[in-house]
């Protein structure tokens, strides 16, 4: 069974930083797109950043300059650094992937369980 599992959220000042992790576990033969989202309370679940399997990104325009995207693919992991944050930042966050179980197949989309991060004023 595919898995992805978070790591890394937590309470922090306004102005600190957070690292995410995400690893995807289980068998599986690749994985393509992987992204970030965050609920906040009462609010739809909104995507915050993605990352291709070649490492190009792309950013919600609220996070670019605070947010960095990254992976490392030998470790099937995707990483969100988060610089300067704000107390609008709290929320759930989510990973995403597109996983291909076995070669040849369609991929088939992913989802963490989720990570909460608070931001204190």
């Amino acid at each position: 069974q595919v898995q992805l599992v978070e790591s890394g959220g937590g309470l922090v000042q306004a102005g600190g930083s957070l690292r995410l992790s995400c690893a995807a576990s289980g068998i599986f033969w690749s994985i393509s797109d992987m992204s970030w989202y965050r609920q906040a309370p009462g609010k739809q679940r909104e995507l915050l950043a993605g990352i291709t399997r070649s490492g190009r990104t792309n950013y919600l325009d609220s996070v670019k300059g605070r947010f960095t995207i990254s992976r490392d693919n030998a470790k099937n992991t995707v990483y969100l650094q988060m610089n300067s944050l704000k107390p609008e930042d709290t929320g759930v966050y989510y990973c995403w992937a597109e996983i291909q179980r076995f070669v040849g197949t369609t991929g088939y989309d992913y989802w963490g369980q989720g990570t909460q991060v608070t931001v204190s004023s």
